[in-house]
């Protein structure tokens, strides 16, 4: 059997820290999806279309030949994970914080679909303290991103930045 893992977020913008998570999830599974979706409690800085693209240019730079991007607007994880019949979902844990609300969404997701198995990866320390949302909160004020984001996100972030 095929194992098949999904990996969800709203990648606004895609770290390290994700890119390192992705990496080694793909060792695990005989194909990852990475799905780019919406977090109704977010406010989003890039477009689906900018997100997916840097994405795919992130990981092109990096060896995982065994990873898809989607996006996925406006659904469930797992009704994404039973379109592209995912037995895993892969959630990436930085610290305790994360760990009350992975624990709360995993019996959620599990009273969808009893089928679906959640499997963890804890960041690496060098990747542990990046959350996306404060590496906007750098960029706005001209901070510096580099050792937080990819090459061209950073790049992204700069332009998003100038165009304001």
């Amino acid at each position: 059997m095929t194992k098949v893992g999904l990996f969800a977020g709203s990648f606004d913008p895609v770290t390290l820290g994700h890119i390192d998570l992705i990496q080694r999830a793909s060792r695990l599974f005989d194909h990852l999806y990475v799905v780019i979706m919406t977090n109704s409690s977010k406010n989003y800085l890039f477009s689906f279309v900018e997100k997916e693209n840097l994405l795919q240019q992130a990981l092109a730079a990096v060896d995982c030949p065994n990873v898809t991007v989607l996006t996925a607007a406006n659904q469930l994880v797992v009704t994404v994970a039973q379109k592209v019949q995912a037995q895993f979902l892969v959630r990436g844990l930085r610290g305790s914080a994360d760990l009350d609300y992975e624990l709360a969404m995993q019996e959620i997701n599990h009273l969808q679909d009893r089928q679906l198995e959640t499997v963890y990866l804890v960041a690496r320390p060098q990747y542990a303290h990046i959350s996306s949302s404060m590496v906007k909160e750098v960029a706005h004020y001209g901070g510096q991103v580099a050792g937080l984001v990819p090459p061209v996100v950073a790049t992204a972030l700069a332009q998003k930045k100038a165009e304001r």
